[in-house]
């Protein structure tokens, strides 16, 4: 099981089983290509992208693998989701049917946008 001290993405991934790992790199990848000033941190002990506020979490569990896009993107992609188990903010999927690369970076863009709307919105 992950070791719950990971202070790196890098050392997260470490903690986890092979086939997750290899799922996880693969939108970890996405992820970057969607967000590339994005910066990767550790938050809530999952692996974290920030872009003037939070931008996406992904993590490993026993028995799948979540990315959390937010509330939003998830509700925008509901049809585009219907296959995978979702909840408020959260898409569960496995390694053998990991969520599409283009939607993923869809509602990475989506997140850059809520999130420079809202910061836009503080300097006012």
């Amino acid at each position: 099981m992950r070791a719950k001290t990971a202070k790196t993405v890098d050392e997260y991934l470490s903690t986890v089983g092979d086939e997750q790992r290899a799922a996880l790199e693969k939108l970890r990848q996405v992820i970057r290509s969607a967000a590339p000033k994005a910066e990767e941190c550790i938050s809530y002990q999952m692996p974290t992208f920030k872009q003037k506020g939070v931008l996406v979490c992904f993590g490993a569990f026993r028995n799948h693998c979540s990315f959390f896009p937010g509330a939003k993107p998830v509700e925008t992609h509901k049809e585009e989701l219907r296959s995978f188990e979702t909840s408020k903010g959260t898409i569960r999927f496995t390694v053998d049917k990991p969520i599409p690369a283009t939607l993923i970076r869809k509602m990475v863009k989506e997140r850059i946008a809520e999130n420079e709307l809202r910061a836009a919105k503080k300097k006012r």
